[in-house]
């Protein structure tokens, strides 16, 4: 459905119930509810699906109420947005080239200028599509105008009279081309600076029909920029009040979908199991015997919660459906995933060179930064599908805005999908189409993200590194670096490759250990101190900790009396 509907007929027809209307609904959720129980029978065959949580019965809902639910998601997501990044701005459209929906508005628009030129010379000239050009333009000037701003308010309704301007059209004494020069004066003059040479540019154009589609083209540009100003500008007032204001939306979409919860409870759930099962081993007696039941430690709301978060930094995207509180912020986890796995990489490779080099080499600050900044420079493409970086080549920050956009993506699909679940479809997202590399539905892609050839880079990397050990060795007076030691090095590096490899499994959980410490600590400062192996990625490792604890501290505030509820009820169970 269009997200243009005329909101009187969309009333009109959930009145009226219009046999049209109606019948085009129940079709679109018999659609949805086929396609969802094929999903799931498709699915029954594998070993490895995800148990979803059970549902309530199938209800259907009006086009009303999925309009209202959809607005509350988009402002939700909105607040959420503009207060987590900072650096949120609203972008102009740009449609792909050769699309659909561009050539459609490339006829349309092509259309209407050429309606335009032809009135314009007829002769007498026909000014009424330009006369209700000009009042278009007007009301935009008037929009970009603050309270204050009375002297241009006067001078742009005096100017751009539109009763005056009908009558000098009729008596033939209209000048176009003096409105054009007020109106391109008075942009320059509300138009942000760097919207100058744009507006210097019309000044250029003579021929009426081009100035004019030219001045709606920079408008566009100047509405995206007073949006954005209005943006940072309610910015802090929104920070104070955004907990707030998404703890209530999210109560509304829960009060209209009762089972929006559902994945946080199964995410809570298997939290709380696996740190029961990890503190029941580390209570076992030395010659393990079951421990008695008083000896048992209990388990605080709070460290459930914090070994859930810890959880979702080893997600599997493609898989698994992502808990719905945590669900505007996936992406951003996901990236979080990716420098930690990249972290613990470079971490498994400094570690061992250091280990079998000499043993003062690793004390050489210039040496060791410089190694590191080799290794970073050649894991930067590591989660980078092989056949994306191959076929497509698609470079790493296109491919983090595409899994940005994956909110936008798929918000829609999973709304659609609540009318014939009842609830939201908090299920798996739906990637852009990416031919070979991904289909249309998350779990089907092939290959995963993280099947980037890794072994190919660490073979590069293990001879880089061998190359500037030696190097430094012989600069040192050292004695040199044998082949013996070069293959010995090169074999443990590639090794690193694997998820199994002892290095690497000791280096992802003292990762992990230091992230929990530093939740479990409030966040405070300074930070707790680095496990032992990592200090040659300690700045990034911090600055990576902060991150985490800045999303996981906003939605505790944010969802945190829905988390003490769920796990009230699962703790007095376990």
């Amino acid at each position: 459905m269009s997200k243009n509907l005329d909101k009187s007929s969309v009333n009109e027809a959930g009145k009226s119930k219009s046999n049209d209307s109606e019948q085009g609904l129940e079709d679109a959720v018999e659609g949805a509810d086929e396609a969802l129980q094929k999903a799931i029978k498709s699915d029954s065959s594998s070993p490895q699906r995800v148990q979803r949580p059970h549902s309530s019965p199938p209800r259907f809902v009006t086009v009303e109420e999925l309009l209202e639910t959809a607005r509350g998601v988009t402002n939700m997501a909105l607040a959420h947005e503009i207060v987590v990044n900072g650096d949120f701005q609203i972008k102009p459209v740009e449609l792909p080239e050769n699309s659909l929906k561009k050539r459609v508005k490339e006829i349309v628009h092509k259309a209407f200028w050429d309606c335009l030129s032809a009135q314009l010379s007829e002769d007498p000239p026909a000014y009424d599509h330009a006369i209700k050009l000009v009042g278009e333009i007007k009301e935009t000037l008037l929009s970009f105008l603050l309270p204050g701003h009375t002297r241009l308010r006067n001078q742009i309704t005096e100017v751009l009279d539109l009763d005056l301007i009908k009558q000098e059209a009729e008596n033939g004494a209209l000048d176009i081309s003096k409105l054009a020069e007020f109106i391109i004066g008075m942009m320059g003059t509300l138009c942000a600076p760097a919207r100058d040479e744009e507006v210097k540019k019309l000044k250029d154009i003579k021929e009426i029909v081009p100035l004019f589609r030219e001045i709606f083209s920079v408008l566009d540009l100047m509405k995206v920029d007073m949006a954005n100003f209005a943006i940072s500008s309610i910015r802090p007032h929104l920070m104070q009040q955004s907990v707030e204001y998404e703890r209530k939306k999210f109560q509304e979409i829960l009060e209209r979908q009762p089972n929006s919860l559902d994945f946080v409870t199964q995410w809570l759930e298997e939290a709380s199991e696996d740190l029961m099962t990890q503190k029941y081993k580390h209570a076992l007696p030395a010659g393990g015997a079951a421990a008695g039941s008083g000896d048992m430690p209990g388990l605080s709301p709070v460290a459930v919660q914090n070994y859930a978060y810890l959880k979702l930094l080893k997600w599997d995207h493609l898989q698994r459906p992502f808990p719905e509180t945590v669900l505007m912020d996936q992406s951003r986890f996901h990236e979080l995933q990716l420098q930690l796995e990249q972290l613990t990489i470079l971490g498994a490779v400094l570690l061992v060179t250091f280990s079998m080099a000499a043993p003062g080499i690793s004390s050489q600050a210039d040496f060791a930064e410089k190694l590191k900044m080799i290794v970073k420079i050649l894991l930067t493409d590591m989660h980078l599908p092989y056949q994306m970086l191959a076929c497509l080549c698609i470079p790493p920050e296109v491919y983090r805005d595409i899994l940005r956009s994956f909110q936008a993506d798929f918000i829609t699909e999973r709304l659609a999908g609540s009318c014939a679940l009842g609830r939201w479809s908090w299920c798996t997202l739906r990637a852009p189409a990416l031919p070979t590399v991904f289909s249309s539905r998350g779990r089907e892609r092939s290959p995963p993200v993280s099947s980037f050839h890794l072994k190919d880079v660490l073979t590069t990397i293990g001879e880089k590194v061998c190359l500037e050990v030696s190097s430094c060795l012989s600069l040192c007076g050292s004695s040199p670096f044998t082949t013996d030691k070069e293959t010995v090095l090169k074999g443990q590096i590639q090794a690193v490759a694997s998820p199994d490899d002892p290095i690497r499994r000791i280096m992802e959980s003292r990762i992990l250990t230091f992230l929990e410490t530093y939740l479990a600590s409030g966040h405070q400062k300074p930070l707790p101190t680095v496990p032992g192996g990592l200090s040659p990625v300690q700045r990034e490792l911090e600055e990576v900790a902060i991150k985490f604890a800045r999303l996981v501290n906003y939605n505790k505030m944010v969802f945190c009396p829905y988390y003490d509820a769920i796990l009230s009820k699962i703790l007095v169970r376990s």
